[in-house]
């Protein structure tokens, strides 16, 4: 648990961060763009970015903290053990979808469009730096939800 508190840590931290440059990369954007009237070119693209990331980081960080929507009526309704039953099947399904598609798909995104080189318009970064959070996040949520197997057992 220890190791689940820092992850949490270093996660939130993370969030913050990056939503703070985002912030302040909007206001530069507005202030760029209706006081000296002359939009910064970057400022867009960084805002994107910025929000994929806050995005799916925040997905990886909810999914440890098991804050995401979900649908209980059934697990509400049955005993215990059933109700231990269903958490680890969702679990099991989460880790599923995390791997195959966040961490297979993300890994094989990120080497795709590193061969490619393909590189952002305006701030001239590789693309595959971008895309690097999806099989991050995957991992992260599969680190989760093992954990919670482990906490349920």
């Amino acid at each position: 648990m220890v190791l689940r508190e820092k992850i949490d840590n270093v996660l939130s931290k993370a969030l913050i961060i990056i939503m703070s440059v985002m912030v302040v990369n909007v206001l530069w954007q507005v202030f760029t763009r209706f006081v000296v009237g002359t939009p910064s070119s970057f400022t867009d693209e960084l805002a994107r970015y910025l929000m994929i990331w806050l995005g799916v980081l925040g997905a990886a960080y909810v999914s440890g903290r098991n804050m995401h929507v979900a649908i209980d009526v059934i697990p509400s309704r049955s005993s215990g053990k059933i109700q231990r039953r269903l958490h680890l099947l969702v679990y099991g399904l989460i880790i599923l979808f995390a791997f195959a598609a966040m961490v297979v798909g993300g890994i094989r995104l990120v080497y795709i469009t590193f061969l490619l080189g393909q590189h952002s318009p305006a701030l001239q970064i590789p693309l595959a730096f971008v895309y690097m959070v999806i099989p991050l996040s995957g991992l992260l949520i599969i680190y989760y939800k093992v954990s919670d197997i482990k906490k349920t057992l």
